[in-house]
């Protein structure tokens, strides 16, 4: 039998944002990781030259988000490709769907969500993170308050994401809060409320 749950999201507000950036700094396995992250892309492989360190920051973070990335040299090898570093540098938002679309045994991949956390690694304020569950919640709230027009496909551009992104964040007057900061604040709202399971 299907479960179907009627989805009744809070209006975003300051004190709602506030209550889950509070809720994230509780999570201790969650802040650990990113500390861990930081660590690795700011302090022991911050360029992506070597394979080697590539290697190691795709394989922690298919790892600790969980992307189901079944052959991270494939990935580690497209991205020294791409050289990227300078592009990263100058916030260019194009090198996410660059990262993503990428050849595995002859086959097309495109792995957005993970391309997307690799950027954010290198560059947390200009690099929002996309996850399934902060898509769904944008489209919850376009749904209901019309605060941009848009279309479900358009949140896999990520140039238009973050436009989306930030046009959420100033229709809420939520401007003091940074993207990294709404992305957390979406994905716990949407992970509270409709969790995983029930579609």
């Amino acid at each position: 039998m299907n479960i179907i749950k009627v989805i009744h999201l809070e209006k975003p507000n300051k004190n709602s944002v506030e209550e889950y950036i509070e809720k994230w700094n509780k999570l201790e396995n969650y802040v650990m990781q990113e500390k861990a992250l930081d660590k690795l892309f700011f302090e022991l492989c911050p360029s992506n030259k070597k394979i080697e360190d590539i290697l190691i920051k795709c394989s922690t973070l298919n790892d600790f988000y969980s992307t189901n990335i079944f052959s991270i040299y494939s990935i580690a090898k497209h991205i020294q490709k791409l050289d990227i570093d300078g592009k990263l540098k100058k916030w260019d938002k194009n090198i996410v769907n660059e990262i993503a679309k990428v050849s595995i045994n002859w086959k097309e991949k495109n792995f957005y969500s993970f391309a997307s956390k690799y950027c954010s690694h290198h560059k947390p304020l200009e690099y929002p993170i996309y996850d399934n569950y902060i898509g769904k919640c944008l489209m919850y709230f376009k749904k209901e308050d019309k605060f941009e027009n848009f279309h479900k496909e358009d949140l896999k551009n990520y140039g238009k994401f973050t436009n989306i992104l930030n046009k959420f964040r100033s229709f809420y007057w939520l401007e003091k809060y940074s993207l990294k900061e709404i992305d957390r604040y979406l994905w716990q709202l949407w992970k509270e409320v409709f969790p995983k399971t029930y579609y």
